[in-house]
């Protein structure tokens, strides 16, 4: 006897596949979300095999979008066990002259820092800040809206002549340096601006670089930049039970290894174990762009169109993650009065800039962009009382072409070559907190091909599902067409951050999945209906 289809299947129980899934059950919908790991999360997920009592966060840590996602918290996960946890201050950048420039989440404060660095750095940021809480809200919800994002448009328009109307969305069109450089004299607000732009590999000089600058930064003056209490995983099993609470299944351990199309239409998969399960109504797949078309998708079920624009899509750089276990807090040259959760390391924009530069370039940089994490800071959970659990990681382009450093890295990543770069690493620290390294009882180097093995969906350790560059947004992601979560296989829908609105957790991917699925499913009973000449 045949079991009775799932409504939906959804590949990948990643922050995306779980939103999806959730949406989908509270539509009513039977649902069973199939993973290849032995656990939820995807990149979302923490464990303690670093050093025993200390919590890591495998890849991502700290959450501003998924606060500000609507999709997010609308789920109410809180219901489910989720915790956030802040740390003293949002975010800091030391300089090399002792000094920091530092995000806090009290406006007055970060404005009177600034106004220490620079005399009306102060009175600019309050002023920026005020434009962001007349429009920031229908900014993001016209990001991670599906496209067009209709409703998130007109409230915007109708926001725009408080905040300077045409001026204003130049500002946004700006490109990082631009945008800080012609709102800022000193170098505080110009590090804060530039280095949360960074968090992406959008050039600082492109366009589209000043409004993720700007998002980031007042996303984390705002509401900060949270961490789960107890780990990244917390986020993660949080979704997986709000699943599950309202029938939802999961099976993990289960790869899927082809969807099976009949007729132009997903039917069903095929486990790596021979299993095959059938797709009632859909199949949501939070998988790579490069997973889905060509692997999991045959390409003679694809239009040509697909192949041609799959030839030329993009990844995002790849990734080194170093997670250190410390016997005591970071031993900062010149500390802050107030703990970062977030730290970055760069000399100034231009040497932050130049190191940009250079992964796009095919090269290593010699002194690489670093984000840091003092997660024990953000979260007195994750070590015992007086250490720290750190991490720090870098990009590193996904085809190196030189190294500009002293090391002669080829980009081959091997076990030697990850544990060189996080030497390099350690040393940009090691600058900043002189006997950094003699705190260190524990570290773990995770690079493109760990990362890849641990989550398939960080392809040569790309976090973001492809470049954020805006020739890969909107109606080009991932390959020209509408901008939306449909494919061109009736019932089947990309999930994943290679879909708008791209990388970061904040569940707009899947939501939309879901939202397309649903939509197409009415679409779907409207036709049968009319061919009947019922109403």
């Amino acid at each position: 006897m045949t079991a009775e289809p799932h409504d939906a299947l959804v590949i990948g129980a990643g922050p995306n596949g779980l939103v999806a899934a959730n949406l989908l059950a509270d539509a009513g919908w039977s649902v069973l979300v199939l993973e290849a790991q032995s656990h939820v999360g995807g990149a979302v997920h923490s464990d303690d095999s670093v050093a025993d009592g200390f919590v890591h966060d495998t890849f991502s840590s700290f959450y501003p979008l998924a606060i500000a996602s609507p999709v997010l918290q609308a789920l109410r996960l809180d219901e489910h066990g989720l915790r956030w946890s802040h740390a003293p201050a949002v975010l800091g950048n030391p300089k090399p002259d002792g000094s920091w420039a530092m995000l806090h989440r009290d406006v007055a404060r970060t404005a009177a820092g600034l106004e220490a660095r620079h005399a009306g750095d102060g009175d600019a940021w309050m002023a920026l800040h005020d434009q962001w809480r007349a429009i920031g809200p229908a900014l993001v919800d016209a990001l991670l809206s599906p496209f067009p994002p209709v409703r998130g448009t007109l409230r915007m328009l109708s926001q725009l002549p408080r905040v300077g109307g045409l001026d204003f969305v130049r500002t946004l069109l700006q490109p990082a340096t631009t945008l800080a450089e012609s709102r800022f004299g000193g170098d505080g607000a110009r590090l804060l601006l530039a280095g949360n732009a960074a968090h992406s590999d959008i050039p600082m000089v492109a366009s589209g670089s000043g409004m993720l600058g700007l998002l980031l930064t007042m996303i984390g003056q705002t509401d900060g930049f949270p961490v789960p209490e107890g780990g990244a995983g917390r986020l993660s099993q949080a979704l997986a039970d709000r699943f599950t609470s309202r029938g939802g299944e999961i099976r993990c351990d289960t790869e899927v290894r082809s969807i099976v199309v009949k007729g132009g239409r997903a039917t069903a998969v095929r486990t790596s174990d021979g299993e095959r399960l059938a797709a009632g109504r859909a199949v949501v797949a939070d998988v790579s762009a490069t997973a889905l078309y060509g692997d999991l998708v045959d390409w003679s079920e694809l239009p040509a169109r697909v192949h041609r624009g799959m030839r030329s899509f993009e990844l995002d750089p790849g990734t080194i993650k170093v997670d250190w276990a410390l016997s005591s807090p970071v031993p900062w040259d010149n500390p802050p009065d107030a703990a970062p959760g977030t730290v970055h390391i760069a000399d100034s924009v231009d040497q932050m800039g130049h190191a940009l530069n250079a992964v796009s370039t095919h090269s290593i940089p010699a002194d690489p962009f670093l984000l840091a994490g003092q997660m024990t800071t953000a979260d007195s959970t994750r070590s015992p009382a007086g250490t720290e659990s750190m991490w720090a990681y870098t990009h590193v382009p996904q085809e190196v072409h030189r190294d500009d450093g002293p090391d002669g890295l080829t980009g081959s990543w091997d076990q030697d070559e990850i544990e060189r770069m996080a030497d390099r690493m350690q040393a940009r620290i090691e600058r900043y907190a002189p006997g950094f390294g003699s705190t260190i009882t524990a570290r773990r180097v995770l690079g493109p091909r760990e990362m890849q093995e641990r989550d398939a969906n960080l392809v040569g350790g790309a976090l973001g599902g492809g470049t954020a560059g805006l020739h890969q947004q909107l109606v080009f992601r991932p390959v020209p067409g509408l901008g939306r979560a449909g494919t061109p296989i009736t019932g089947l829908f990309l999930g994943s951050a290679s879909a708008h609105p791209g990388g970061g957790v904040h569940g707009a991917c899947g939501a939309n999945a879901a939202r397309a699925a649903l939509a197409a499913a009415r679409l779907g009973r409207l036709r049968a209906r009319d061919r009947s000449g019922s109403q």
